[in-house]
């Protein structure tokens, strides 16, 4: 993906620096070309002869991220194919003529899947609780079965930066597990490959570029409100962390990029026994000597 280097250079070359609000426009609209770039090229998100379907919510990410990548695509030295898909899952009053018209006037192909998922989540989900589970399977199925049978080569989803930190901690909360989004994944069937271009996006940034592109937001009404969804709270969590110490999310999601397997605990990543047996070596914390330590702390 070296190629596309000289995309994210002209990319990211700007003027001098200015306060005026076209200004400032044009320099949130570079900052985040240039993260998907950079991200795109990190992670070899495409490649040459990539049909790459963009799955379109009609939310502020996925928009963002089919018109990030539609102008990736028009100055990228490699080529590749995008098809936006929506999923209309048969939700009560979805206006379904507002992506069909937005993606003809942006001479996007793109196709529309319909699939009741909205009758089987309700059906099986008692009211109240959270249906996010259930329907991001149904919708993952459906797109998953489009993408082989026309040919996909790469799916690209709209999670960012913000996402992944969220889905971190509730993967270690809840799971046990240190786990989060990668921004780039083969499915477990080995068949699909994932994409995350806005993985390096930051959630605020990208609210302000769909207000300033005007997207014609489609809400998510399954749901409902359902304001103590754990994510919710995760995500809560870390804005107050960012207004006491502003830096810290980048400092985690940076951090899932500089693991240290050794320095953890899972003897599936690292083999801890190898190095004391291969130099003859003794523990350098006894197991009576950490008993101790932790009954003093206690």
């Amino acid at each position: 993906m070296g190629v596309l280097s000289t995309c994210l250079a002209v990319m990211s070359a700007h003027p001098a620096h200015s306060r005026t609000p076209a200004a400032e426009a044009d320099r949130l609209a570079r900052r985040l070309r240039h993260q998907v770039g950079q991200a795109v090229m990190d992670f070899s998100m495409i490649e040459d002869g990539d049909r790459v379907m963009v799955c379109l919510s009609g939310g502020k990410d996925s928009y963002t991220l089919l018109d990030m990548l539609q102008q990736l695509q028009a100055k990228a030295p490699v080529r590749f194919e995008l098809i936006a898909v929506n999923l209309d899952q048969k939700q009560p009053d979805f206006p379904e003529h507002v992506l069909p018209e937005y993606l003809t006037a942006r001479g996007v192909p793109f196709h529309i899947i319909e699939q009741d998922t909205y009758s089987t989540v309700t059906r099986v989900i008692p009211v109240g609780k959270t249906m996010c589970s259930l329907c991001s399977r149904l919708r993952r199925g459906a797109l998953y079965s489009w993408a082989a049978a026309n040919g996909i080569t790469k799916i690209a989803l709209g999670h960012h930066r913000d996402d992944i930190l969220a889905t971190f901690f509730l993967n270690m909360f809840y799971q046990a597990q240190l786990k989060a989004m990668p921004p780039k994944l083969r499915s477990d069937d080995g068949r699909h490959v994932v994409i995350r271009p806005l993985a390096y996006c930051r959630e605020s940034d990208i609210a302000e570029y769909a207000v300033q592109q005007q997207f014609p937001i489609i809400p998510c009404n399954l749901c409902g409100s359902q304001d103590n969804l754990q994510r919710k709270a995760v995500q809560r969590m870390l804005a107050e962390w960012e207004q006491l110490q502003p830096g810290r999310s980048e400092n985690i999601f940076r951090a899932l990029a500089h693991v240290s397997p050794s320095h953890l605990a899972d003897r599936t990543l690292f083999d801890f026994a190898a190095p004391s047996a291969q130099s003859g070596a003794t523990p350098l914390w006894p197991a009576d000597a950490a008993d101790e330590t932790a009954a003093t702390q206690a």
